[in-house]
Order: structure tokens, then C-alpha cells, then sequence
């Protein structure tokens, strides 16, 4: 219990460095709220901005072993709140925006990353600073130095908290498009969402992510995870998830250049899927 308490004032200690206070709404875990700000005018600066915004629910991050160094996107740094370039991020700034109930595995989580040089991946809860609560997974793998040297860790952040599924008309629609006609994207999703707890539309923003940051038609991309996956499962039991993290991450890259004429899966940078 003291533990908990100490994990919870730490959490809004630094957040009280950043001139935010937060209180949790009575018999509502989910919801927190900013009760004060030392600037005036930043934090319906921030609020306002962020809600004109689409919502983010993919970006990526970095973490550095040597130095305790993070870097992430514009897009998970919109997920936790702050405007693109307003902060940077550290490993307490990242440990206090972790819900209370998952601080302290992420702690531990971190701890063992840092000292085994091991890749970050988790499912756990953030709370941004206007008090919302998002549900994420973190998709990661190793950066090596050209000898082989493990120096960071890096990956993914998708959003998949229950509550924003219902702001996302645009990708529903999509997903209900495609499921009428991909036969290998529904089945590289319906893996996903198996295999990473995600839901539906989550595991097509987390697809459509990696085919735009590739350059790589959609369909294509999405039959081989679907192959790779089913390759390293090779049994009725689940392979370590470090391993379908790495599958995913660099599909890519065992998949020949030649591409099928007339295909008309690509998804470009441009269309307009969600």
C-alpha cells in the first residue's frame, strides 16, 4: 500500500515540476484531471491545439542504453500530451506519465532493459496531461552498433485505449472496406489482435504504419508477417513475443522487389485510409 502511494506522489510530483497538478475523478480510474497550471495561458494553449489535432495512435521511440537517452515521435509525444518539441523526454518524464497501477512493472521493466540491453516492449496504461488515460502497446527491438553492439532499444507506440476506437469513423470505415476485399490484411490483423491484445483498427493503424514508413505495398507487407508469423509459431504454442515483435519490425526486408503489376493493395502516402 505505501508503496503504491509513493509510486502515485511521485507520478504528480513531476508533473507538478511542469507547473500541472492532477486529481484522479472520484470512482473514475480512467479519468484524471488538471486542477492548476502556473501558466496562464499553457494549458488551453495545449488543450486546444491538441484537440484541433487528429488523434495519434502510432509513433515511434528510442531508447539509448549508455546514456539513458530517449527520443520519440511527434506522435507519441502528442499521446502523452505536450506538443511536438515542447519537451524532451526522459526516463523519469516517461516513468511519470505511467499509470499508477503500472508504474512499478514498467520500472522494473526499464531497469532490466537498461541493464541487459534487451528490447522494451509492454502492454500498460499512460496518462497524458490533460488527465486521459491511454492504453498502449509498445512493439520493440534492438539498434546495434555496426560490431554487432546492442545500443538502444526502439520500436513502436500504438494507441489502442477502448474510448478513442469510438472517435475513429474514418478508419472503421476503411477497416469494413477492406475486410470485404483483403483477404490477407484481415488475416495479418486478426494475428495481431491475437498476439498483441489490440483491436481492430488498431491493428490496421499499426500496419498501415509500417507499409507508409517502408514504402511497401500494404497487401504485400501484411502476407508476409502473416507468413512469418505462422513460421515461428510452427506449434499449438506461442513463441516468446520478443520474437514476433522482431517479425514484424523487419518483414520488410524478406520481401522480393519485384512487385505484382496492376496491384491495386498499394497503399500510398497519400490515399487516405483512416
Amino acid at each position: 500500500m505505501l508503496e503504491g502511494v509513493a509510486e502515485r506522489t511521485n507520478w504528480q510530483r513531476v508533473f507538478r515540476t511542469r507547473g500541472i497538478a492532477m486529481q484522479q475523478h472520484p470512482g473514475n480510474e480512467d479519468r484524471f484531471a488538471v486542477v492548476q497550471s502556473s501558466d496562464g495561458d499553457g494549458k488551453e494553449g495545449v488543450e486546444g491545439a491538441l484537440a484541433a489535432g487528429d488523434p495519434q495512435r502510432v509513433g515511434w521511440f528510442r531508447f539509448y542504453f549508455d546514456d539513458d537517452r530517449w527520443e520519440w515521435s511527434p506522435q507519441v509525444e502528442r499521446m502523452h500530451g505536450y506538443l511536438p518539441g515542447s519537451v524532451t523526454p526522459t526516463t523519469e518524464l516517461v516513468l511519470a506519465h505511467k499509470h499508477p497501477d503500472d508504474y512499478r512493472q514498467i520500472a522494473d521493466t526499464l531497469d532490466l532493459v537498461r541493464h541487459s540491453r534487451q528490447a522494451f516492449s509492454s502492454r500498460h496504461r499512460i496518462i497524458d496531461v490533460q488527465g486521459r488515460v491511454h492504453h498502449v502497446v509498445v512493439v520493440g527491438d534492438l539498434l546495434r552498433e555496426v560490431d554487432g553492439t546492442a545500443m538502444a532499444t526502439h520500436g513502436y507506440y500504438v494507441d489502442v485505449t477502448p474510448s478513442e476506437r469510438e472517435h475513429q469513423n474514418q478508419v472503421t470505415a476503411a477497416v469494413t472496406v477492406i475486410a470485404e476485399a483483403r483477404a490477407d490484411i484481415e488475416r495479418t490483423k486478426g494475428m495481431l489482435m491475437l498476439i498483441y491484445g489490440m483491436d481492430d483498427a488498431a491493428a490496421f493503424e499499426l500496419l498501415k504504419w509500417r507499409s507508409q514508413e517502408t514504402n511497401v505495398k500494404l497487401r504485400l507487407l501484411a502476407a508476409q508477417v502473416a507468413a512469418d508469423f505462422l513460421a515461428l509459431t510452427g506449434s499449438e504454442q506461442f513463441s516468446p513475443r520478443s520474437g514476433y515483435d522482431k517479425l514484424l519490425l523487419t518483414a520488410h526486408l524478406r520481401i522480393n522487389a519485384d512487385t505484382e503489376p496492376g496491384d491495386d493493395t498499394v497503399l500510398e502516402q497519400s490515399e487516405d485510409t483512416g
